[in-house]
């Protein structure tokens, strides 16, 4: 366990002593979940860090006006929106399932303030979380794609992703995605379609999948 709990992201450079100080104070709650079972649910209150100990998880986003949703994967050890525990708003925006089995430790929020946060290297490492965050936000708010629309449908997917690695799924109907890069749908269905050719991602019936989206900031090209 506690070899586990050190590659977590908010206890790496911890000392085996410190960890198990906070093993003895901390209120930790140790879950397994079975395959397609909702782990947070976008919408519901963050009112504590929920971490995936083993195993991989979707985390499915959707648009506002429920045009389009993605949905991305990640494998333990993975924290779920640390961003959203506090601030405006602290909801969650995504929702999260278990890809097989899982287990998950949850630590609530008193815990969180007022035994963790008194440890430094804690509160360094959420604020390198949360500063990271931000930072690669603000950067794709000021990346203009050029007048190429291959460029522009590769930011849009890239703009919503969490991380621009890995596997992806949009789902988005052809005539959705033509009006969010401003084109029209013949166009946009001729360069997904080029896309498919190189092996760069497949199309289905209102879905997107995207093989690996590192790939695509490499293949930016008409």
């Amino acid at each position: 366990m506690f070899d586990t709990l050190l590659q977590l992201p908010l206890f790496q450079g911890m000392t085996l002593d410190d960890l198990t100080m906070i093993v003895e104070k901390a209120k930790m709650h140790f879950e397994k979940r079975k395959q397609g079972e909702v782990i947070e649910q976008a919408g519901t209150t963050c009112s504590q860090f929920t971490f995936i100990l083993k195993g991989e998880v979707e985390v499915t986003t959707v648009s506002p006006d429920g045009v389009y949703a993605f949905t991305e994967y990640f494998s333990s050890p993975y924290l779920i929106e640390p961003q959203s525990l506090f601030g405006l708003y602290t909801t969650y925006a995504s929702t999260v399932r278990a890809m097989g089995e899982v287990a998950t430790v949850r630590i609530d929020k008193p815990t969180i303030a007022q035994v963790l946060f008194n440890y430094e290297i804690f509160r360094l490492n959420y604020q390198n979380i949360i500063s990271g965050r931000a930072q690669n936000l603000q950067r794709k708010l000021w990346v203009t794609p050029a007048g190429l629309l291959r460029e522009r449908i590769t930011q849009f997917f890239l703009v919503h992703l969490e991380r621009p690695v890995g596997r992806k799924v949009v789902k988005i109907k052809m005539e959705n995605l033509a009006l969010m890069v401003n084109e029209t749908r013949l166009n946009v269905s001729k360069v997904l379609n080029q896309m498919q050719d190189e092996g760069l991602l497949t199309l289905h019936r209102g879905e997107i999948e995207i093989h690996e989206a590192s790939l695509l900031l490499d293949n930016e090209r008409v």
